[in-house]
């Protein structure tokens, strides 16, 4: 197929005048209607409400950050002229006709709502996406944001809101092939988007570049200076600190020596690399956020599990009836064990330009019934620093695998200006 546009880039035409946002959005649904009979990438898709907005930002006339951009929303982010179906057969007329805040802001900026994605049932546990993995239809895109991150990387759309808990932006990046942003916790409103654990749940999205990341994250940083992207972090010089984390046992040898590679690619670039060995009490956070994660999803799912009983899929009705074990008291040391860690970190990461640290521990498995291991991701969320993935070549299996750059909370500028400089030089650091 022809190289689809990143959002960037079409953008660039479309100011030039070489490009219309009807004739943008038409060649994407093309693509959806030829690919994503096998893909699944989409819940709900209307190419006439697609058109009707592209047209409409044709003839508007202003010029806006996002004019004409066709975006896809996951399906647990509420938009009025679509269905939010969370992949639960207990919504499946559900149709609320609201926007969540960060739709409405996407519309503000110009952008086409495109069409709904394909989730893990309320992006949390329970039915699977039917979405297939683009780069290999037997294997898993990975979740639960796994219509976004597909859609994206088959090029179907330039760009994808989707949702991370624990790994959920981070693993479906990585095994898609595309970078994945998680801002840091709370920059971009949550306010209708399905709650699953509030005080981890992230807003964030996908892209196909770095540039593209960092173009939508203006449109969200409610912060009004500086006003342009960051230039790209200049590799020599650099800082950067690679950072096994906690779960470094769970990673296949693809993984470890993909990251060994990097490490060296880096060095070659000029920068300055050491490894980060993080305190022993982070050794214990995994834990603490799979508390705060079951924990806060008993409330998640409390409506639903007393409205509709044995209907609630099984595993929800786990999370309720605290089939885990888990207590209060187990709660409040988790919540401290974060809070204490995160300013920790701050500080440790403050001294870096940017650190890097796996995004899975390998290619993504075979088969849908699963979604792949998120050990390398909760912590960021846990911690509620920005991160992205950065795709990183290909494992023995010819399929993607990706690496994490994150930095202190807020520094979002600064970790995409990082992936900018360090997505190109880790692209082909394949370990076929």
């Amino acid at each position: 197929m022809t190289q689809p546009l990143t959002a960037t880039e079409a953008l660039a035409r479309m100011g030039r005048g070489e490009l219309t946002a009807e004739a943008l959005n038409r060649a994407c649904l093309e693509r959806v209607r030829i690919r994503d009979g096998e893909v699944k990438a989409w819940a709900h898709l209307e190419p006439a409400v697609v058109l009707a907005q592209a047209l409409a930002c044709d003839l508007d006339g202003r010029v806006r950050p996002l004019g004409g951009i066709p975006v896809g929303i996951k399906d647990v982010i509420l938009t009025h002229d679509m269905p939010t179906r969370h992949n639960s057969p207990l919504y499946r007329d559900s149709f609320p006709r609201l926007d969540a805040a960060c739709v409405s802001v996407l519309r503000s900026a110009g952008a086409v709502v495109f069409g709904k994605t394909d989730t893990v049932e309320f992006a949390a546990t329970g039915a699977k996406a039917l979405t297939r993995n683009p780069h290999d239809l037997a294997r898993t895109p990975g979740g639960s944001s796994s219509g976004s991150a597909a859609a994206v990387a088959d090029g179907h759309v330039p760009l994808a809101l989707g949702t991370q808990t624990g790994g959920s932006i981070l693993r479906p990046a990585a095994y898609c092939g595309v970078y994945g942003f998680k801002p840091t916790w709370g920059l971009v409103s949550r306010e209708g988007v399905r709650p699953f654990a509030p005080s981890l749940d992230t807003v964030g999205w996908f892209a196909r570049s770095a540039d593209d990341l960092a173009l939508l994250f203006e449109v969200f940083d409610p912060h009004p200076a500086p006003t342009q992207p960051q230039p790209p972090l200049c590799l020599r010089g650099a800082r950067i600190g690679l950072c096994r984390s906690p779960s470094w046992a769970s990673a296949e040898p693809s993984v470890q020596a993909l990251f060994a590679r990097s490490g060296e690619r880096l060095k070659a670039a000029g920068a300055h690399v050491e490894d980060l060995d993080l305190p022993p009490a982070f050794d214990d956070l995994p834990r603490a956020h799979q508390a705060i994660m079951r924990m806060e999803g008993r409330t998640a799912f409390l409506a639903e599990y007393r409205a509709h009983g044995q209907a609630l899929h099984e595993d929800l009705r786990g999370y309720v009836e605290a089939r885990d074990g888990l207590t209060v008291a187990d709660l409040c040391a988790a919540y401290d064990a974060a809070a204490a860690a995160r300013p920790v970190f701050d500080a440790i990461a403050a001294g870096f330009d940017a650190i890097l640290t796996p995004s899975v521990v390998g290619e993504a498995p075979l088969g849908l019934h699963q979604t792949g291991s998120f050990v390398f991701n909760g912590l960021w969320t846990l911690l509620h620093t920005p991160a992205v993935n950065v795709p990183a070549g290909r494992g023995p299996a010819g399929l993607a695998l990706g690496l994490t750059l994150t930095g202190p909370r807020f520094a979002d500028r600064a970790v995409l200006a990082a992936a900018a400089a360090i997505g190109p030089l880790l692209a082909g650091a394949s370990v076929r």
